[in-house]
C-alpha cells in the first residue's frame, strides 16, 4: 500500500491534460457511431459472421467512452467508499480506467482490475495508463470478460459495466458474488437502452441476490446498483 495519496485528480495536470484529449476524441467519433448505431448490423457481438467482423473493424478505433460528469462521478464514487479493488468490464482504450486508477491511488492504493475484448485497444490503454503514472495500479486482463473476470479477488469495493448488453448480466453474476456489502455497480445507458439491459434489472431487482438499484439523471441513464448484503 501507499503512504498517503499523491495527487487529487484536480491536481494531477498531466492526467487531467490527458483526459481532456481522449474525451475529446471520443467526443469527435459520436456522429459516426450515432451514424452506424442508425443502420443494419450495427452490433458487433450478434449477427451473421461477415456482419460481426465488419462491427468490430468499426469499432477497433472507436473510444466509446464514459462521458467526463460520468467519469467524474465513478472518480467520486470511488473515493467515498475508499474503494481499493475496483472491476471494470469494457476497458476500450482506458479512459475510463484512469479515473478509476486515479481513486485508487488517491485513496492509498489499490488495484483496477480492468478487462478489454480487443487486443489493439488494449494495447493502446497500457500506454495511456504508462503515461499518465497509473500503470502499476491498473490490472488490464485481455479477452473474452466471462473468462478474464473468473479468477476476481473478494472484496470488491466497485464495478463499472460498460460493456455490449448481451454480457452485462453474465459478467454481473461473476462480479456480484465477490462484491462486499456496501459496493456499487454503475452501468451505462440504462434509460436509453432499457429494453436490452432486461437480463441485468432481472439481476439486481431479484431480492435474492441483494442489491438496491437507481437509474440516474445523467444522459442516457446511468444506473447505480448498492450491494445490500451477501447474495
Amino acid at each position: 500500500m501507499d503512504t498517503g495519496f499523491t495527487n487529487s485528480l484536480v491536481e494531477d495536470l498531466k492526467l487531467t491534460a490527458l483526459l481532456r484529449q481522449l474525451h475529446e476524441r471520443s467526443a469527435s467519433q459520436e456522429g459516426a457511431i450515432s451514424a452506424y448505431l442508425a443502420g443494419p448490423g450495427a452490433r458487433s457481438t450478434v449477427g451473421a459472421p461477415e456482419e460481426v467482423a465488419a462491427g468490430r473493424t468499426f469499432w477497433r478505433d472507436k473510444l466509446v467512452a464514459l462521458e467526463p460528469d460520468k467519469a467524474r462521478f465513478c472518480y467520486l464514487l470511488c473515493r467515498a467508499l475508499s474503494a481499493s479493488r475496483i472491476v471494470e468490464a469494457g476497458t476500450s482504450f482506458g479512459v475510463s480506467t484512469l479515473y478509476l486508477a486515479a481513486a485508487v491511488r488517491d485513496n492509498s492504493g489499490g488495484t483496477v482490475i480492468a478487462t478489454e475484448w480487443e487486443p489493439e485497444k488494449a494495447q493502446v490503454a497500457r500506454a495511456h495508463f504508462e503515461k499518465a503514472g497509473l500503470a502499476r495500479y491498473v490490472d488490464l486482463r485481455q479477452g473474452d470478460v466471462r473468462e478474464t473476470l473468473r479468477s476476481v479477488e473478494a472484496p470488491v469495493d466497485f464495478l463499472l459495466l460498460d460493456i455490449w448488453t448481451p454480457v452485462a448480466r453474465a459478467t454481473m453474476e461473476l462480479v456480484a458474488p465477490r462484491m462486499r456489502p456496501g459496493a456499487v455497480a454503475i452501468v451505462d445507458n440504462t434509460h436509453r437502452r432499457r429494453a436490452e439491459y432486461s437480463d441485468y434489472f432481472a439481476y439486481v431487482n431479484d431480492p435474492t441476490n441483494g442489491f438496491a438499484t437507481v437509474t440516474l439523471p445523467f444522459e442516457g441513464g446511468l444506473e447505480m446498483s448498492t450491494k445490500l448484503r451477501h447474495g
